[in-house]
């Protein structure tokens, strides 16, 4: 949460959060599948 504050003047640290989140597989289906599993367990909370 802090990192997301901060970006409001320095944006390095949430840059490198999404970096490491990145992926070059979109065509992957496991990674889409997972992906959608990860959306649906979100919204159960």
């Amino acid at each position: 949460m802090n990192t997301v504050i901060e970006s409001y003047t320095d944006n390095t640290y949430i840059r490198e959060l999404l970096y490491q989140a990145h992926t070059d597989k979109i065509n992957d289906r496991v990674i889409f599948m997972k992906g959608i599993g990860y959306s649906c367990y979100y919204e159960e909370k």
